[in-house]
């Protein structure tokens, strides 16, 4: 939650924050004070923030690290929703072999494959039906010494076996589906109207829209089911954060003012 605070009004900005603003804006969000400012601890130990004194007053600024983290974050969440190029029909296939006592080396490589969109339909085997993934897929693959026990192929699918039985074998659509739903209904009504409350909802909204990203492998439509939540969710936040981002930021300047 820090982070999607210090995304959504400290980068935008030059300007360092002062701690109770940052403290008292998580505590509008249900996050107790201690807790808010051991956060702001683990996350400038992390690299993240800078801190500067003003008396016994401290305030604080993202440091190189942050902003390119949170410069990076902000392009991922805020263009996840936009539609993608027209499909040409064709999957990268990547099969990579990981003995099963190595344990800790198949989760890396599940994870950083998960997040680059990959699916797997059966042990050893990943897809994606974007072969422009070939360079940040082999990146992970140099990164964790896999390059001798992996092979990877570009084509469309074959006569044998059905297209859209090994999609439901890669990715939980229905629970993905159900997840873009719940979101919908959270954020489906009309919204306050009262500029802190407006400030708050925002921050909810990027917080629950952020986790999309490493969720949605983003398929093509031809492999979707039809009227797909994903789409209609999308749509949601865009519209909603139009809609608050000028009224949240401006309430945001007043409190780093009055502080």
């Amino acid at each position: 939650m820090l982070l999607t605070v210090l995304g959504e009004f400290v980068l935008p900005r030059e300007e360092p924050v002062w701690t109770q603003v940052l403290v008292d804006v998580l505590g509008r969000l249900g996050i107790e004070q201690k807790s808010a400012r051991q956060a702001l601890a683990r996350t400038a130990a992390e690299g993240l923030l800078t801190s500067d004194r003003a008396g016994r007053r401290v305030r604080w600024s993202l440091s190189a690290a942050g902003r390119r983290l949170l410069t990076d974050g902000a392009a991922r969440i805020y263009g996840f929703g936009t539609p993608g190029p027209e499909w040409d029909g064709r999957w990268l296939v990547l099969l990579v072999s990981v003995p099963e006592s190595r344990r800790q080396l198949r989760h890396r490589l599940r994870t950083r494959l998960a997040w680059a969109g990959m699916g797997s339909p059966s042990a050893g085997v990943w897809i994606s039906p974007d072969p422009g993934k070939q360079d940040e897929v082999a990146e992970v693959v140099r990164d964790l010494g896999l390059d001798e026990v992996t092979s990877s192929f570009v084509g469309p699918f074959g006569a044998i076996g059905e297209q859209a039985a090994m999609v439901a074998q890669a990715w939980d659509l229905a629970e993905l589906e159900s997840a873009y739903e719940e979101f919908i209904a959270d954020f489906g009504d009309d919204g306050p109207a009262d500029p802190d409350a407006i400030m708050v909802r925002q921050i909810q909204l990027v917080h629950a829209w952020r986790r999309f990203p490493f969720l949605d492998p983003k398929l093509p439509g031809e492999l979707l089911p039809r009227a797909w939540a994903g789409a209609r969710a999308a749509e949601l936040f865009e519209s909603l954060h139009s809609r608050w981002d000028g009224p949240a930021t401006r309430h945001w300047q007043q409190l780093s003012a009055l502080d």
